[in-house]
């Protein structure tokens, strides 16, 4: 009786770290993949991901970039992409991003992504969703260098 007893205790302990472990990585988020290269002086690229869910809805994605303030972070006059089309809700994640060049500034500049997400059905949204990019999202194309995953990015550093 004991054995059961201490068994049933180990594996109450055990099954939620089980069970986390085995959880798929989240489907909605935002990342910075992309932070002034070689290749691509005074350049933010920015992705995100969105769940593809409700099946059917027409998902859109809109990336802006924000740069940090005295007063906080502030939308980047002009650095919006405008809503750019994801595909139709299939189910599985959506993934796309955006990339937005820069005059080189004189001073160090450090920038984030805020990413948009609406998923329609017909003219009506049905689920809406903004996010601020965040660091340890591993992106399907774009990354420079590959898995490149950050929150913000300098310029002018």
């Amino acid at each position: 009786m004991r054995v059961a007893v201490l068994t049933a205790a180990i594996i109450a302990v055990l099954a939620p770290s089980v069970a986390s472990a085995k959880q798929p990585p989240p489907a909605q988020w935002a990342t910075v993949n992309l932070c002034d290269t070689l290749k691509r002086p005074d350049t933010i690229g920015i992705r995100a991901s969105m769940p593809g869910t409700p099946k059917g809805a027409h998902m859109a994605m809109r990336f802006r970039v924000q740069y940090k303030g005295d007063d906080g972070w502030q939308d980047v006059k002009g650095a919006s992409s405008g809503w750019q089309r994801a595909g139709i809700a299939s189910g599985l994640p959506a993934e796309s991003g955006w990339s937005f060049s820069f005059a080189h500034p004189s001073s160090p500049v450090v920038l984030r992504g805020m990413v948009q997400l609406r998923w329609r059905k017909g003219a009506t949204v049905v689920r809406q969703a903004e996010l601020p990019t965040e660091p340890g999202h591993r992106s399907s194309a774009g990354a420079d260098p590959a898995s490149y995953s950050v929150a913000t990015c300098t310029l002018g550093s």
